[in-house]
C-alpha cells in the first residue's frame, strides 16, 4: 500500500476548520489564503491577515499548523505570512458575506 500524499484540496479542507478568532469565519472563506504549496509532504501555506499588526497572527498560525500536520502524508508545515497583495473585501467568499452579514 502506499503511503497517502496529501493534496491541494486535502490541506484547503483543514484550512476551513480553522476559523478567525475575531470574526468566527473559515480563514479560506476570508481569502486569506493565497496559496498552498506540497512537495514531498513539506506544505507551504502563504496567507495574510485582515490587518497588519493583527495580534492573533500566532493563534492562527498555531491552528493552522496543528490541524494541516494532522493530514496523513504531511512531514512539514509552514506559513508564510504576507501583504502583497494586501486584503480587502473583495477576497470576501459568498458565505463568509452572509455569515458576516454583508450581503
Amino acid at each position: 500500500m502506499k503511503p497517502e500524499k496529501p493534496t491541494k484540496a486535502t490541506v484547503t479542507k483543514a484550512l476551513e476548520t480553522v476559523l478567525d478568532p475575531e470574526l468566527g469565519v473559515s480563514i479560506v472563506d476570508l481569502g486569506l489564503v493565497y496559496d498552498v504549496t506540497i512537495k514531498k509532504g513539506a506544505v507551504k501555506i502563504t496567507m495574510t491577515l485582515t490587518t497588519i499588526g493583527c495580534p492573533l497572527f500566532q493563534t492562527i498560525e498555531n491552528e493552522v499548523k496543528e490541524k494541516v500536520s494532522a493530514i496523513p502524508g504531511v512531514t512539514t508545515v509552514e506559513v508564510e505570512l504576507t501583504f502583497n497583495p494586501p486584503w480587502d473585501p473583495s477576497r470576501l467568499s459568498e458565505k463568509a458575506k452572509a455569515e458576516l452579514g454583508m450581503e
